[in-house]
């Protein structure tokens, strides 16, 4: 069976504005190779949009192979879009569902293939609540926000956590990978 793994950026406080962490070569890195690692990813509409930018990199490489090569990942991956706003996603690699988010996830999970990976807060939090992540690759940026939107600010019940590895970025950065205990 397939993991659904959660990828995000926060701070140390918790906030996860996509413009508060610190970009640099390794965290690039960790991204393009969970995205190779992975056969689908999830997202919701605003996260969506804000990685279309990724798409303006591959016509317009910036010579930093790091983000090139998020780029090319980025693009190549299937995408899953949850919008009830959208008509079209604009991108070859992705497309709308056509299943409620639960139902999607289920759907995906029961197929044989590489792990699904979530890059939205929304679907995240929505995920969570209905015991449906497998793992979390949290990356905590050295950062105090003090303000903004906060990754876990809308979970229902209490999840306790296994530490299975961590992983120290050169800017200082640790990404945590974590198991949901069940039960």
């Amino acid at each position: 069976m397939r993991k659904v793994i959660a990828a995000f950026n926060m701070t140390l406080d918790g906030v996860c504005d996509h413009t508060t962490g610190i970009p640099g070569e390794d965290l690039h890195q960790h991204y393009s190779d969970l995205l190779d690692n992975s056969g689908v990813i999830l997202y919701g509409r605003t996260t969506y949009e804000l990685m279309q930018f990724w798409k303006t990199i591959l016509q317009n490489p910036t010579g930093n192979k790091y983000m090139d090569d998020f780029a090319i990942s980025i693009d190549r991956i299937p995408k899953i879009v949850f919008s009830k706003t959208l008509a079209d996603t604009n991108w070859d690699s992705a497309k709308l569902s056509n299943l409620p988010l639960n139902e999607k996830v289920i759907e995906l999970k029961q197929q044989a293939g590489k792990d699904i990976a979530v890059g939205s807060r929304s679907l995240i939090i929505q995920l969570l609540n209905s015991y449906l992540i497998d793992e979390f690759q949290i990356c905590i940026h050295p950062i105090i926000e003090g303000k903004r939107l906060r990754l876990f600010d809308q979970i229902k019940d209490r999840i306790t956590l296994k530490l299975n590895k961590t992983k120290t970025l050169n800017s200082g950065a640790t990404i945590l990978f974590y198991e949901p205990i069940r039960g």
